[in-house]
């Protein structure tokens, strides 16, 4: 099943400004682009830079006055979808240099603090079976509100508040992997079901490959429960919100609107 994708927003620099986009679905394995058009309005500068992970793309802008983006795409996930309750973790020692830096700290994840809590809450659960248990009780505790965080909202602040918008369960779900020596990451996408429609954020975990002996693999997953991972587009991935926001301004931007539709196709 595929899904179709538009989304647009604008906003302006009252002075020439450098600015960081990234809001096109990735090119990769595990999703195939099946139609993408990107319209953006005109700037000074413009250049394609490779994202985190080289997983997607950003775009460099620099430009002055109201600037405006539309995206439509259709994209087909296509991803390997075990019960993530069955999968192991890896041993520390046994994992990949690309999986080691997502359990560290990051700006709104510190997970270093949530060690005795999720030692306290989860004990008797390991690998798998520890994250869906970190789902659920997510799930269970928070309650989703749109308008109740911003871009200062961290895991500490919506664990103590006890509600928040993808963005916080996202950040949430990360840290408390983290903090059981799970690799976690934050990721952008798009998928349909999400209410209010807009970019949306899941969380990806790092457990073992069944079909790899000793082998690892990324697996995602909503705390929100809204996005079902068989039909999810990633945009990018990151540490935290911090590396795959959907615009960062290097300067002052009033943004004005942004408007996101994703639904199942036949495709």
């Amino acid at each position: 099943m595929a899904i179709s994708i538009t989304s647009s927003f604008a906003f302006e620099l009252p002075s020439p400004t450098d600015v960081l986009l990234q809001f096109e679905a990735a090119d990769i394995p595990e999703q195939k682009i099946l139609s993408a058009t990107t319209r953006m309005s005109d700037a000074e500068h413009c250049a394609r830079v490779p994202a985190q992970d080289d997983i997607g793309e950003r775009i460099w802008i620099r430009a002055k006055g109201r600037f405006e983006v539309h995206y439509e795409a259709t994209v087909q996930p296509d991803r390997l979808l075990p019960d993530i309750a069955t999968l192991e973790m890896l041993e520390p020692h046994d994992m990949p240099g690309e999986a080691v830096q997502y359990l560290f700290d990051s700006r709104y994840c510190p997970a270093d603090q949530f060690q005795p809590f999720v030692d306290s809450e989860f004990g008797g659960t390991s690998g798998g079976s520890r994250i869906v248990a970190i789902r659920d009780w997510i799930s269970a505790n928070l309650s989703y509100q749109s308008g109740t965080s911003d871009a200062r909202t961290g895991a500490i602040d919506t664990f103590i508040e006890r509600r928040g918008i993808c963005r916080d369960y996202a950040h949430l779900l990360v840290t408390l992997a983290r903090a059981s020596t799970i690799p976690a990451r934050y990721v952008a996408c798009y998928a349909p079901g999400v209410e209010p429609p807009d970019f949306h954020a899941v969380a990806e975990v790092f457990l073992n490959d069944p079909s790899t002996p000793d082998g690892g693999a990324w697996h995602l997953i909503d705390a929100t429960g809204m996005a079902d991972p068989a039909k999810t587009a990633k945009i990018g991935i990151g540490r935290d919100a911090a590396d795959v926001s959907f615009l960062t301004s290097f300067g002052p931007n009033n943004f004005l609107r942004s408007s996101v539709s994703v639904r199942e196709t036949g495709g």
